[in-house]
């Protein structure tokens, strides 16, 4: 016969702040390193970069020219070029399997060493204020600053978890569709425009990489608190017509 006790017992609230021990935190910090970017290298310490540890396709050879007797290559993915239709997005979306899986297979492996409970231990009290979140969402906000696949699967983990509420996911989704892996996009083309000079030799770019990243951080973070307030006033309005 069970337990009245046991079977009466209220379910585990999954937004409930735990303290995590040691473990936790050395997790927390190495899953927001290998997800932020910063040991993307070619050095030996890339191992503990998301985007070098998943690599990327090989290059398939997709014409041959004969030009004064040498013969010319080019080569792309294996998507091939020019496709369309819904041909083309089938094979676009082979290529998004493989990062989404590993993202999910690594989390679920921080997860289990505690690193989501450090990540909701320390910046829920952040992350609250600056935009209504859970400090559970702070392994899935780093990662969606470096790919936006990885991003998204991890937020997709968190809504089906329970850690976040439709509300949440709202907003959570507007700061990553604003200026989408700002970080890993930004730092890997977009300072290309930073070694462009005028004329006279001066640059003309008239900023720095810093300012233009943050300019970005805060497009995005205008972005989740535009999504709130929005948010909040439906919710009002629904009230105002209940009543």
């Amino acid at each position: 016969m069970a337990d009245k006790t046991t079977a009466n017992a209220p379910a585990a609230d999954p937004t409930a702040l735990e303290k995590p021990g040691i473990g936790g935190y050395i997790s927390f910090i190495l899953a927001v390193v290998f997800f932020s970017g910063l040991c993307e290298t070619k050095e030996w310490w890339g191992i503990l970069d998301f985007t070098v540890v998943n690599g990327s396709f090989g290059q398939l050879v997709s014409s041959v020219k004969d030009q004064a007797g040498e013969l010319i290559t080019a080569t792309s993915s294996f998507r091939g070029k020019g496709g369309s239709g819904a041909i083309d997005g089938f094979m676009f979306a082979l290529t998004l399997v493989p990062p989404i899986m590993f993202s999910v297979a690594m989390i679920t492996v921080f997860e289990y060493y505690g690193a989501i409970r450090a990540a909701g231990y320390l910046l829920n009290f952040v992350l609250r204020p600056l935009m209504g979140l859970p400090g559970y969402t702070a392994l899935a906000l780093v990662a969606s600053l470096q790919s936006t696949d990885a991003g998204a699967a991890l937020t997709r983990s968190l809504k089906d978890e329970g850690r976040l509420t439709e509300t949440e996911v709202e907003i959570f989704a507007a700061f990553q569709m604003t200026a989408g892996a700002a970080v890993g996009n930004f730092l890997s083309s977009g300072v290309v425009i930073f070694t462009l000079v005028n004329a006279d030799n001066l640059p003309a770019v008239p900023s720095s990489i810093g300012m233009c990243l943050g300019v970005i951080l805060l497009g995005k973070l205008f972005s989740a608190n535009l999504m709130r307030l929005l948010l909040i006033r439906k919710s009002l309005r629904e009230k105002k017509s209940a009543a």
